[in-house]
C-alpha cells in the first residue's frame, strides 16, 4: 500500500472504490483522483482527505491508475494520457465493454493493462469485481487489482474471452433483481398488502435466501425444494413461473446482455 494510486473519473462506483481503499488502509497521502467538475474534486477532497488532480498529472505521478469514466468517455481520456503513462504503470480499466486491446493500443507499448467489470454493491461494499488480465499484465498486476477491489466485495479471474458473460450475469445482475423485487410488490399490492409492508417482506426474503445460497454451500434446487411441498402454496406458484417461461425469458435477457456487451466492445455503441 505504499504505490500511489489514482482514480480517473471519480463517480459512483470510482467513489465506492476510493472509499473501500481508505477503509481497508491505503493512505490518503497515497491516493489521487480526477474529476470534470471542479465542485466534484473540492468535495472529494473534503471528504476523504484524498489530493485532486488533473488527468495529466495523475498519469505522471500514480504507479496504478484506476480508469472509472464512462465507456464512451474511454476514448476521449486515452488520448490525455498517452504520452504520459509509462510502461511501469499499472492501469486498471473499470468501463463496461472496454477491451484490454483498445486501452494497450492507445497507450505506450507493453503497458500492462487490466480489466474488471464491478457492479453497483460495490457501493456497499458486497460487490461483485470480475478481472481479467491484458496482454502485458502479469499475476503481480492481477494481485494488485484484486487487492484494491477486494475492499468492496468479492473477486473472479476470468479470461477476458468471459467477460461478457461475466457483464450479462454479474454487473447487470442486481438490475435483475430489481425488477424481480419491483414484480413482486406490485403482487403483494395486488393480494391486499400495503406497498411498505409488501416491500420488507421482499427484501428480506431476498436477503434471507442471497444469505443461505452463499453460507449453506446447498444446490439452489434442494434450496428451493426444502420449500416446496406436495400440493402446497410454493409448487403452485412454481407452476405458474414455468407456464409463463420466466426461466427461458432469464436466460434470453442474459443472452441479449452479453451481446449489447460484445457490441460496446467492437465500438457499435
Amino acid at each position: 500500500m505504499t504505490q500511489t494510486v489514482a482514480v480517473l473519473g471519480t463517480g459512483k462506483i470510482g467513489e465506492a472504490l476510493l472509499s473501500g481503499m481508505i477503509r481497508a488502509g491505503w493512505p490518503a497521502a497515497h491516493l489521487l483522483v480526477t474529476a470534470r467538475r471542479p465542485e466534484r474534486a473540492r468535495e472529494l477532497t473534503e471528504r476523504y482527505g484524498v489530493e485532486a488532480v488533473s488527468n495529466e498529472d495523475a498519469a505522471k505521478r500514480a504507479d496504478t491508475l484506476i480508469l472509472a469514466v464512462k465507456p464512451q468517455d474511454m476514448g476521449r481520456l486515452l488520448d490525455e494520457l498517452t504520452h504520459h503513462v509509462t510502461p511501469d504503470r499499472l492501469v486498471i480499466s473499470a468501463a463496461a465493454g472496454i477491451t484490454t486491446t483498445f486501452i494497450e493500443e492507445r497507450l505506450a507499448p507493453d503497458t500492462p493493462v487490466v480489466r474488471v467489470m464491478p457492479n453497483t454493491p460495490v457501493l456497499v461494499d458486497e460487490g461483485m469485481s470480475v478481472i481479467s488480465a491484458g496482454s502485458h499484465a502479469t499475476g503481480d498486476h492481477l494481485a494488485h487489482a484484486e487487492e484494491i477491489f477486494g475492499g468492496v466485495g468479492k473477486t473472479l479471474r476470468v479470461p477476458e474471452s468471459q467477460q461478457d458473460a461475466a457483464t450479462a450475469l454479474s454487473g447487470s445482475g442486481p438490475a435483475y433483481f430489481y425488477f424481480l423485487v419491483e414484480a413482486m410488490t406490485d403482487a403483494g399490492i395486488l393480494l391486499g398488502l400495503p406497498r411498505a409492508q409488501a416491500h420488507d417482506l421482499i427484501v428480506q426474503a431476498a436477503i434471507g435466501a442471497a444469505v443461505m445460497l452463499r453460507d449453506s454451500g446447498e444446490h439452489p434446487v434442494k434450496l428451493r425444494e426444502a420449500v416446496t411441498s406436495p400440493a402446497g402454496t410454493t409448487i403452485s406458484a412454481i407452476r405458474e413461473l414455468e407456464n409463463h417461461g420466466v426461466r427461458a425469458a432469464l436466460i434470453a435477457a442474459m443472452e441479449a446482455a452479453r451481446d449489447r456487451s460484445r457490441e460496446l466492445a467492437s465500438g457499435n455503441g
